[in-house]
């Protein structure tokens, strides 16, 4: 209690007791230090998912000669990842709004970094192929927990530009996570590559369960800390923690009835079945396609990250400043570009390394561009307060769906038709992405 001393007209000076007042400057400076804390790490705990699991698609090669595995056998493998991947996504999505993110995030890199230890201790197809089921279960933590920390340290006015520069995350955590496994396989066998991501996963998921910070998603997510009205009665309590679950439930079935979330899904589909093929086959392609040695196809594929980086920012950059007709619009553009990149790869990528590098990378840009966007911004804004994770999980989960066909997909495309069959397909793919976005651009000008 604050005492001032009140001089009037009337009389001596009074004692009056001021009413109690927070002291804001220091709580805003101690959130700002949490919301860059949280940014940090989440941004951190995702690009290392990414060493976990970029690391098979660099080392199949050798791995396949030194077990003697068919393409197929390699593509099951591939087929058992994402097929728990998509699964988990949806069971995350659930778990992330329940149990908070960093519980979420944290024990599901440490399954992933044992997943990890026993996939390089492996030697037959079936201890392979159940290793990387494990795994799958295990990453598919990373996106809903990571992007429910972000929902809960960013307001919706800044959400795109925020989560166009965090979503780099993915972007650099596979260039570097390719460049790793590359390196690593080359100079101590491919095995080692996953030893060193196991080492990479238990680091950072200790790190995220002691210091990642966590609390509940105020109204737009506003950036200040929500503030209680004084203290509470257990029985108040208690009814307000039973208004708040009948809120989340109800948000979450929102998300599953959701005809504008279902469309950002079967966009998304398209796009992660395009993304993953080329995250789990390029550098293989380029190998088997142009004649590159694994260390050289492994650098080489980094162009169509690094391209994703410039990507990710610009869309989510202009989402904020340019509203238009709603993020998805942006979205919707960007693939519609793409679909013209792919057909100046498919024209130009036996023009020498150089060219195709550049292609590569602006292929990257428009792809990795909508996929942050839908996958993050939008579906967080779909999601609003009590369901971020869940909108983030169900459309990543979708999306999942597209990414375990391809593994089923591009070998049997690429045995039947050969490997220069593949890029002219993605184009098709490109098209319906685009196309199934239409929609939503007549409900963004309804509202």
């Amino acid at each position: 209690m604050l005492h001032l001393l009140v001089r009037t007209p009337r009389g001596p000076n009074l004692s009056i007791a001021a009413p109690r007042v927070r002291c804001i400057v220091p709580a805003v400076s101690t959130d700002s230090r949490l919301r860059l804390r949280a940014w940090t790490l989440s941004w951190l705990a995702y690009a290392t998912y990414y060493v976990g699991r970029k690391g098979f698609g660099v080392v199949k090669k050798p791995l396949q000669q030194e077990l003697g595995l068919s393409v197929g056998a390699l593509g099951a493998i591939d087929t058992a990842f994402l097929a728990a991947y998509t699964g988990g996504q949806f069971l995350s999505g659930f778990a992330g709004d329940r149990i908070g993110a960093r519980r979420l995030v944290g024990f599901g890199m440490l399954a992933s970094a044992a997943a990890c230890g026993l996939f390089g201790l492996s030697t037959g197809v079936v201890a392979l192929i159940a290793c990387f089921f494990l795994n799958g279960l295990a990453q598919s933590t990373g996106w809903p927990g990571t992007t429910r920390t972000m929902a809960e340290w960013t307001t919706k006015a800044e959400r795109g530009t925020v989560m166009g520069f965090w979503s780099t995350c993915y972007q650099v955590g596979g260039v570097l996570a390719t460049l790793l496994a590359g390196e690593v396989a080359q100079r101590y066998g491919w095995r080692a590559a996953f030893f060193v991501a196991a080492l990479a996963l238990l680091g950072v998921g200790l790190m995220v369960l002691g210091f990642l910070p966590t609390r509940e998603v105020a109204p737009d997510a506003a950036s200040a800390p929500v503030e209680s009205a004084g203290p509470r009665s257990g029985r108040e309590g208690a009814d307000d923690a039973e208004a708040q679950r009948r809120e989340r439930r109800a948000a979450q079935w929102a998300v599953v009835t959701s005809p504008r979330l279902w469309l950002y899904g079967s966009s998304y589909f398209f796009i992660k079945l395009i993304r993953y093929a080329l995250l789990f086959w390029l550098p293989y392609y380029l190998t088997n396609r142009f004649g590159y040695g694994t260390s050289d196809a492994a650098r080489l594929s980094t162009a169509f990250d690094a391209g994703g980086i410039a990507g990710v920012i610009v869309i989510g950059r202009l989402s904020d400043r340019l509203p238009w007709r709603g993020r998805a619009a942006w979205a919707l553009l960007f693939l519609v570009t793409l679909v013209f990149a792919l057909v100046g790869y498919v024209r130009f990528a036996q023009a020498g390394f150089v060219l195709q590098a550049l292609l590569l990378g602006i292929v990257g840009a428009l792809l990795f561009g909508p996929d942050a966007l839908l996958s993050g911004a939008v579906a967080q804004d779909a999601g609003g307060v009590h369901a971020p994770a869940m909108a983030t999980g169900f459309v990543n989960g979708l999306g999942s769906i597209g990414a375990l066909l391809q593994g089923l997909l591009v070998p049997a495309l690429a045995a039947r038709f050969g490997w220069s069959a593949l890029f002219p397909v993605f184009i098709v793919f490109a098209a319906c992405a685009a196309l199934v976005l239409l929609p939503t651009l007549r409900v963004a000008q309804a509202r």
